[in-house]
């Protein structure tokens, strides 16, 4: 906005000094029988007007190398000043060129001397208002101080104006920038932020990607390879039986363990919900497990529930029952437990699971990390809980059995 307020000053700068000087010439020189314009006036004018042209381009060759106000200036000014003066006591059509005071004292004077500079130039142009220097009697004189104190306060208006203009101005161009500075560091930040969200995205993606992954995992553990290894120790049992009875026996456990095992594949690949949970509620699927697990180990086992039971969301029943099975089947294969207690437990706002075996119990904090060919394990139970924004604690002691408890938030069924 400055710049296109300044281009045509500065052609007025270049231009206009000038165009004043011709129009005042003319002027002067139209007027010059009815202005009472002697020979002595003619000859200074002959003289001043060339001195006027040689001052413009001067004073041109010192703005190219030095703009804005300087000393040079304020001399050039008071010499054009006095020329303009002179003239104007010649022919009063000679204020044509001397008003060119009024539009330069503000670019070319120091600020403290715009007031003096435009004072001079309201006095020259006083003079030319009441018909020319000097002043005949004593009427011209005090019309000559009214029209000069007119002149002033005008001038004081107009450039009282200018200022606050000019000030409105620089306020305007710094908020101007200042915008512009803070739309560069916001398109800057957007930016950012879309590469932020892209990459969360990407991060998003992979995570719940590796999150499935492992839930499959946990789904095809706790059904095809459990419902393998039950199915091995039946026909371990059968291979070792001493009486067709026995074998009978165990191959019949076997294949209920089988056709179990199917079912529950069957169910995995259309929605990993446990097959146990498709007719009953958690208690009773807990229930069946438990004394179906206890049945075909061998183990006493015990199911209890404590609370108001209700009806779970999906998600959190088939935590809890993945869970119960995998302590079962750790209980099984390595604990050499004789007695097993499961207990579930609703309290409020939370469902609690708890497994305990007499078992030979082991050190938590020794316990070697899963392999490829072990089960899901511990950790595997922990992530299950945790995906629900539940916990898993483990206490046990070598010798001294096991206790396994999961808490979960009760969410109840939606439908």
């Amino acid at each position: 906005m400055n710049a296109v307020q300044q281009e045509p000053r500065a052609s007025f700068d270049t231009w206009g000094p000038w165009a004043l000087l011709a129009v005042g010439i003319v002027a002067a020189a139209i007027s010059a029988p009815l202005t009472g314009m002697d020979g002595r006036g003619k000859i200074v004018s002959a003289a001043l007007v060339p001195a006027g042209v040689v001052l413009q381009l001067y004073w041109g060759r010192v703005k190219r190398k030095q703009p804005g106000p300087s000393r040079t200036g304020v001399c050039l000014y008071l010499l054009r000043w006095a020329i303009a003066f002179v003239l104007t006591w010649a022919n009063p059509f000679f204020a044509f060129y001397a008003v060119t005071g009024y539009y330069t004292a503000a670019r070319e004077l120091p600020r403290r001397l715009v007031m003096p500079g435009l004072f001079l130039t309201a006095v020259t142009m006083a003079g030319s208002e009441i018909g020319g220097w000097p002043p005949r009697g004593l009427i011209l004189w005090i019309g000559f101080f009214l029209v000069l104190a007119v002149n002033m306060g005008m001038v004081t208006v107009f450039t009282r104006y200018a200022l606050q203009e000019q000030t409105r101005a620089v306020v305007q161009a710094d908020t101007i920038a200042e915008l512009e500075r803070t739309n560069t560091a916001l398109q800057q930040a957007l930016d950012e932020n879309a590469a932020l969200h892209a990459q969360l995205l990407v991060q998003a993606r992979e995570a719940g990607v590796a999150d499935e992954r492992r839930r499959l995992a946990a789904e095809i553990h706790d059904t095809i390879a459990q419902g393998l290894t039950g199915i091995i120790a039946q026909l371990q049992v059968v291979a070792n039986a001493p009486d067709l009875t026995t074998a009978r026996t165990h191959l019949e456990r076997a294949s209920a363990l089988a056709r179990h095992s199917l079912g529950e594949a069957r169910r995995s690949v259309h929605n990993l919900a446990p097959v146990a949970l498709a007719a009953d509620g958690l208690p009773e699927a807990l229930k069946k497990t438990v004394g179906e697990w206890g049945e075909r180990v061998g183990v006493r086992a015990e199911f209890t529930v404590t609370g108001t039971a209700e009806q779970l969301h999906d998600e959190v029943s088939a935590t809890l029952l993945r869970i119960a099975q995998e302590a079962l089947s750790n209980a099984s294969r390595h604990a050499r437990a004789t007695r097993v207690g499961v207990t579930l437990s609703f309290m409020g706002d939370e469902v609690t699971l708890d497994i305990r075996d007499d078992g030979t119990g082991f050190d938590p904090a020794a316990v070697p990390p899963r392999t490829r060919t072990g089960g899901f394990g511990l950790d595997g139970m922990r992530a299950r809980a945790e995906r629900i924004a539940g916990s898993l604690t483990i206490e046990s002691e070598p010798g001294h059995g096991t206790a396994l408890s999961a808490r979960v938030p009760l969410v109840r069924d939606d439908r």
